[in-house]
């Protein structure tokens, strides 16, 4: 399993560096969500995939009866989505009031400051 999430993240990031490669600014921004969903998979990956119980302690225990999920890389991956989300967001509106202005999605041509 661990393989076929290595090459899901390769693959991953090999897609969102070629789409940020292009010259249009919404490839970019898929380029970019392609990238954030390829870092949550590898911190999902890093932290070990293990089907295992939530991590809760019954009542009368010090620790859990049996083995359980890491939650460090979960709560980790719900923080980063959330970024991911807000600066994709922001990205998007930016790049939607850049095309209202300038009437172009070429990033060869979005040289000028003013217009």
């Amino acid at each position: 399993m661990d393989i076929v999430l290595a090459i899901t993240v390769g693959g991953l990031y090999a897609a969102g560096i070629y789409m940020m490669l292009r010259r249009s600014v919404v490839k970019l921004l898929i380029g970019l969500g392609l990238l954030s969903h390829a870092a949550n998979l590898l911190i999902f990956t890093a932290g070990g995939v293990v089907r295992g119980r939530a991590p809760v302690v019954p009542s009368g225990e010090m620790q859990p009866l049996a083995e359980v999920a890491d939650q460090l890389p979960q709560a980790l991956i719900l923080t980063a989505i959330v970024i991911s989300f807000a600066v994709l967001a922001f990205a998007l509106v930016l790049v939607y009031r850049t095309y209202q202005t300038l009437e172009t999605d070429d990033l060869d041509q979005l040289k000028a400051t003013d217009k």
